[in-house]
C-alpha cells in the first residue's frame, strides 16, 4: 500500500479512506515492475552507492578537461530545460548531462562503467521525479551549480556538488524502502 501511495496509484487519506487515482494499464504495469525491482533486494541502492563514489571523481577529472566551448554547450543544454519539462524529458536531459561530463573525463573505462550503472537507474530517477515535489526545479538548480563549478575548473566543488546530486536519488530510494 505504501509503495502504491508513493507512486500515486493510491491516495491514502487518514481517517477518510483509500482511493485509486488511476487505472491506466501502462502506469500500473510500470508501477508494479518498479515496486518489484525496489523490494527484490538492495541492488538498486547499491548501484546508486557506486555511482555516488565514482561519478564525482569522473566529474572532477572533467573539470580539468572541459574547454570553454564544452562548458557553453553544457550551459545551453541546461538552459533549454525548465519547470514545464516533463519528468521523462528531464530524466533524458539528466542522462545526457551526466554522460557529457563523464565523457569529458577522458577515461573510457570509467565512462563505460558509469554509463552501465546510469542506464540501470533510469526507472528510479523517473519515479522520484513523479513522486517528489519540485524535482524538476531541484535538478535544474543542481545542474546549474555543477556547470558553474565546472566553468571555474573547481574540482573539489564539482566533486561535492555531484556527490550531493547523485545521492539525492539514493536517499529518496532509501526512504521509500523504509
Amino acid at each position: 500500500m505504501k509503495a502504491l501511495e508513493l507512486i500515486r496509484v493510491l491516495d491514502v487519506r487518514r481517517g477518510d479512506g483509500t482511493y485509486v487515482t488511476t487505472l491506466d494499464p501502462g502506469l500500473l504495469l510500470e508501477a508494479v515492475s518498479f515496486i518489484v525491482d525496489m523490494h527484490q533486494d538492495n541492488s538498486l541502492v547499491e548501484l546508486f552507492e557506486v555511482r555516488r563514489i565514482l561519478e564525482p571523481a569522473a566529474a572532477a577529472i572533467a573539470a580539468l578537461n572541459l574547454d570553454e566551448a564544452a562548458i557553453a554547450s553544457l550551459r545551453t543544454m541546461v538552459d533549454e530545460v525548465d519547470e514545464a519539462t516533463t519528468v521523462e524529458d528531464l530524466v533524458a536531459h539528466d542522462l545526457e548531462f551526466h554522460a557529457r561530463i563523464i565523457t569529458a573525463s577522458g577515461n573510457s573505462y570509467l565512462s563505460s562503467m558509469l554509463e552501465a550503472l546510469s542506464s540501470r537507474t533510469v526507472r528510479a530517477r523517473i519515479w522520484r521525479g513523479l513522486t517528489e515535489e519540485r524535482s524538476v526545479a531541484r535538478t535544474l538548480d543542481e545542474h546549474h551549480a555543477i556547470v558553474d563549478a565546472l566553468a571555474r575548473h573547481d574540482t573539489e566543488l564539482v566533486r561535492a556538488l555531484v556527490t550531493v546530486h547523485v545521492s539525492g536519488v539514493e536517499n529518496w530510494l532509501r526512504r521509500s524502502l523504509e
